[in-house]
């Protein structure tokens, strides 16, 4: 078999991004499995290289249709992002959140192209982003946009060790997550969740589903939203021969055995977990969209970027896992 061909997008290059993603690129875990395809600014590429003490052969492309897959050295597809301007570590620039962007967006295009099988993003700065005019909240609509499919379809996974944690609501605040937290929305985001545990090769996948208030309420003396939300869109779900279970009370869900998914309701109830138990080794994966995509679950570090401080094992899980998962589909 082949192997599997992966975009790792440099994220943002003033940060740690371009550090990780090459030092990821060039590990024996991943060239074991993979081909990486690096992708962005070559110049950025070469600072966050010198200063991590790398020299290895780059071999830049202007198109993924180019590329020589047999080359030896390490694939770039160059985006010349900065043309005449510095590129400056550990700021918050315009410039840097639009490289950031644009990377991501020539990685999930050479994936619709077939280019390439599966995408892994290294961490952006969303302030930058903003800076720079871009909307974004995230790369699970980010993605969703770039594919044409509906943002309410799509979802963060995020996935360290054995453990799998599904976001309903993501980056919003909390009272714009509850707003949006709707029977239709449960119900996709039930359904997504098996969908794509399956894909990963669960055979008949358990799904443990949060709640949001305290103790998911306890029958109702803390809140209704799961009486009237969450437990309708399970029991919709059941029906639908779906071996989804809950709600639970968010604090104590994580102990329970033979769970092949959790799905919590907003951003900190699933991201504390990971952080604390995974700290920069959760990866996140998007599930409902049509090209494989995940990304770290960590930011972009601009305190220590230049430095050769940065770990890449997230960058390292996100392309195991999806080169897995692309075989798996394959086969």
């Amino acid at each position: 078999m082949a192997l599997q061909k992966v975009a790792i997008s440099m994220g943002d290059p003033a940060g740690i991004g371009p550090e990780i993603a090459l030092k990821a690129a060039l590990d024996p875990r991943v060239r074991r499995i993979c081909a990486p395809l690096l992708v962005g600014d070559h110049r950025a590429l070469d600072i966050h290289a010198k200063a991590s003490g790398l020299a290895p052969r780059i071999c830049a492309y202007r198109s993924a249709a180019a590329v020589d897959w047999s080359a030896e050295g390490i694939a770039l597809l160059d985006l010349d992002l900065y043309r005449d301007a510095a590129v400056t570590l550990g700021t918050i620039a315009p410039a840097n959140g639009r490289a950031a962007v644009e990377s991501a967006r020539a990685a999930i295009r050479a994936a619709l192209d077939g280019q390439v099988d599966a995408v892994v993003a290294a961490p952006q700065t969303e302030l930058a982003i903003h800076q720079a005019g871009i909307a974004f909240d995230g790369y699970p609509s980010f993605v969703a946009r770039e594919t044409g499919v509906p943002e309410d379809d799509v979802f963060l996974m995020l996935c360290f060790d054995d453990v799998k944690i599904v976001h309903a609501t993501l980056h919003v605040g909390l009272r714009r997550a509850i707003e949006l937290i709707t029977p239709e929305r449960m119900k996709r985001a039930i359904a997504c969740t098996d969908a794509a545990l399956r894909r990963l090769g669960a055979v008949r996948p358990a799904i443990a589903v949060a709640g949001i208030n305290p103790h998911a309420s306890e029958n109702g003396l803390f809140g209704d939203e799961e009486a009237r939300i969450i437990a309708p869109a399970i029991a919709a779900a059941q029906k639908a021969g779906i071996r989804a279970e809950g709600p639970f009370g968010a604090d104590t869900m994580f102990h329970r055995d033979g769970v092949d998914a959790f799905i919590v309701m907003y951003h900190d109830q699933g991201h504390i977990a990971a952080k604390l138990l995974a700290r920069n080794r959760s990866a996140g994966m998007v599930i409902g969209a049509p090209v494989m995509f995940s990304s770290v679950a960590h930011g972009s570090a601009l305190d220590i970027a230049g430095q050769n401080r940065a770990d890449p094992e997230a960058v390292v899980e996100a392309v195991c896992r999806l080169v897995g998962t692309a075989q798996r589909k394959a086969a």
